[in-house]
């Protein structure tokens, strides 16, 4: 049976696929989480300024910073009564990829109406399931291969 409906190749979808393909650089919380994340330590100076009578000093801070590595994000549009492991299947027995997160968002239909000669014309778009699918590190789909 077909959930997957159609992939999401969108200029907004494009855009969290590409924050999610760049290795980001982040703080730890503390020296405990540090340690947990395998952070460096680096030496940051800061400017502090005490009151407006006395001029601003730097000082120097410590911090650890660590690289959180970049996921391969797709998006589809699926049937409203897929659940994520039956998208996560689909997934895998069409692209022949390993997919390690599924995230599923519902979206209302909006209601709409146009004024036209006839008078005032009501309806209503139909709602949609969208699933963002995280796939195994390396991996990747190529949607316009069969082109």
């Amino acid at each position: 049976m077909a959930f997957i409906i159609k992939p999401l190749v969108t200029e907004k979808m494009n855009q969290i696929s590409e924050k999610s393909s760049v290795d980001k650089t982040l703080r730890a919380v503390n020296e405990k989480a540090a340690k947990k994340l395998g952070a460096k330590e680096e030496k940051v100076e800061v400017k502090v300024k005490k009151s407006l009578r006395k001029e601003a000093r730097t000082k120097e801070k410590t911090i650890f910073t660590y690289t959180k590595p970049a996921k391969a994000k797709y998006g589809f549009i699926v049937r409203p009564d897929a659940n994520k492991l039956q998208i996560k299947e689909e997934v895998e027995r069409l692209y022949n990829v390993t997919v390690v997160d599924v995230n599923t968002m519902l979206f209302a239909g909006k209601r709409s109406q146009r004024y036209t000669k006839a008078g005032m014309i009501k309806g209503q778009k139909s709602s949609f399931k969208k699933a963002i699918v995280t796939l195994k590190e390396g991996e990747t789909i190529d949607f316009y291969s069969n082109i």
